[in-house]
């Protein structure tokens, strides 16, 4: 008989498998020697007083647990029809996988490097300040996530199955936790072993990836897309395309403008990275000077609503650092990202504002393109202020609250370097505005949250795309496009990698649906 059940446990009995067992038994009322196992469904922290785990588990009663059987097998596809997939993100990754257990051929073009080979312009970035183009925290295998964090919790349960995605990544190596954390997690160390996982089941299956290649044009004849063309020289055939290019592709964009290929304008957020030492934080939420050893680094999430605008923390990296994420050497970027242990000194998050049209109107005569021509010009004025090489603009949140410049800051997790400004000088009035305003009211959500030991680094600005690339909600097709299926974060229809993954799943479904019936 198996029973499903609830307990709360304190930081020092969490490993205590025991004392687990013992707790389940008197919740069920029965003699603990009756429970043959337990699995842990569920684990979450509950810090509203001082911290307890909560546990959703299953006593096995005078049974054992059945092995688990092998949930994917992939195996090589022989078809001669071919779906390109474009952009080796989570988006791209995962249609790739489906359109193997489909029997589909999935190619790849990724315009980046592998996993491997990135980490050493990522190094370069870091340490010169100078960006490849093609190949930094944007651009590559894996996409964004894999050198920013790898955090999978989200909130797209209506839109797919999240265990699937979740029992995917597992079988090429995620830790069985991320199944059962409330927030699961993965790491930046961790992810590109994965990664490569995932690359190799598509290779050993007859499916291609090619890195350094670039998609420049699309093959159209008579509003149906043929193919693509690779490093403005190379021409490739297929019977359905999956755009997954991610939020920074702006060529991409504007390819689709010179194709005359409808595409939409969308509001966004923008901000900063707000930093604070990670045992401030830790005190805050857990209620102590110092945290349990058994308890992670705590994180938060924030949000209110500022003259009718919401602001909020996004992509909230507890023991991590933050990096630049620029995709150009004339615009500065951030974003956060942590390893699996979390153990950095420092808590980062963005800090962001809601734009919308009302904000970019003097730009206006860009047409749909006013927004993304809003974002670059934010970025390239926190570059100038910076100075060069990506040093972050940067400014005690106490001092930007009195509009002065910080006389000295504090330290910082941003390796390239911060510059202390008037954010002023970076943002708009009313994002400035919006952003102080903030700060006040989360205070009161966390004490002590406004504090000098706070700063704020511009400009976090790449929270979601700009635009939308239109698709049509039955068929995820393209409404002027046959043949193109918009995908992800860059096509506007995702947040992240989960919900990435379960768009590029659903893109991919759809896709070779169209491939069957043509």
């Amino acid at each position: 008989m198996q029973k499903e059940v609830e307990v709360s446990i304190p930081p020092d009995f969490i490993k205590n498998y025991d004392f687990i067992k013992n707790l389940a038994a008197k919740k069920i009322k029965i003699n603990p020697i009756e429970i043959n196992s337990i699995k842990i469904l569920k684990r979450s922290i509950d810090a509203r007083k001082q911290p307890i785990y909560r546990l959703r588990i299953i006593a096995y009663i005078n049974e054992s647990p059945k092995e688990s059987k092998k949930i994917f097998d992939y195996k090589s596809v022989n078809s001669k029809k071919k779906l390109i997939i474009i952009g080796s993100g989570p988006a791209g990754l995962f249609a790739a996988l489906r359109a193997i257990e489909l029997g589909i051929k999935p190619i790849i073009f990724e315009r980046g490097k592998n996993v491997r080979d990135r980490r050493f312009d990522l190094k370069y970035l870091m340490q010169e300040g100078i960006v490849n183009q093609d190949s930094n925290y944007c651009f590559g295998e894996g996409g964004a996530g894999t050198y920013s964090d790898g955090k999978l919790y989200t909130r797209s349960n209506k839109r797919g199955n999240v265990n699937r995605i979740l029992d995917i990544l597992i079988h090429h190596g995620a830790n069985e936790d991320i199944r059962i954390d409330s927030h699961p997690h993965i790491g930046s160390n961790k992810l590109p072993k994965i990664i490569q996982n995932i690359r190799n089941t598509i290779l050993s299956c007859n499916g291609e990836i090619h890195f350094n290649s670039k998609v420049t044009d699309f093959l159209i004849e008579q509003n149906k897309m043929n193919g693509v063309i690779v490093n403005n020289n190379s021409e490739f055939l297929a019977d359905g395309i999956i755009l997954a290019t991610g939020h920074s592709a702006r060529d991409i964009y504007y390819l689709f403008r010179n194709r005359n290929i409808k595409i939409e304008s969308k509001p966004f957020s923008m901000g900063v990275r707000i930093e604070h030492p990670q045992a401030l934080i830790d005190s805050i939420q857990y209620h102590s000077k110092e945290r349990h050893t058994n308890l992670p680094a705590s994180s938060y999430n924030l949000t209110c609503q500022v003259d009718n605008k919401g602001v909020y923390s996004f992509c909230m990296c507890p023991g991590g650092i933050i990096i630049p994420a620029s995709t150009q050497n004339n615009e500065l970027v951030l974003n956060g990202m942590s390893v699996s242990k979390r153990n950095s000194p420092f808590a980062n998050s963005g800090l962001v504002v809601e734009v919308n049209e009302n904000d970019w109107n003097h730009l206006n005569s860009h047409g749909v393109f006013a927004g993304l021509e809003f974002q670059k010009e934010i970025e390239s004025k926190a570059f100038s202020l910076g100075g060069e090489n990506q040093i972050a603009p940067a400014q005690r949140i106490t001092d930007f609250a009195k509009n002065r410049l910080s006389n000295n800051l504090p330290k910082s997790s941003y390796i390239p370097g911060t510059k202390a400004v008037i954010m002023e000088e970076v943002f708009p009035k009313q994002i400035v505005k919006s952003l102080k305003k903030s700060l006040f009211v989360f205070n009161k959500k966390m004490k002590g949250y406004f504090t000098k030991e706070a700063q704020i680094l511009a400009v976090e600005s790449r929270t979601s795309s700009p635009l939308r690339i239109p698709r049509d909600k039955e068929t995820f097709m393209h409404p002027q496009i046959i043949g193109l299926f918009p995908s992800g974060e860059g096509a506007g229809y995702a947040g992240g990698i989960v919900s990435a993954a379960i768009d590029g799943e659903k893109c991919c479904e759809n896709a070779i649906k169209f491939i069957n019936q043509n």
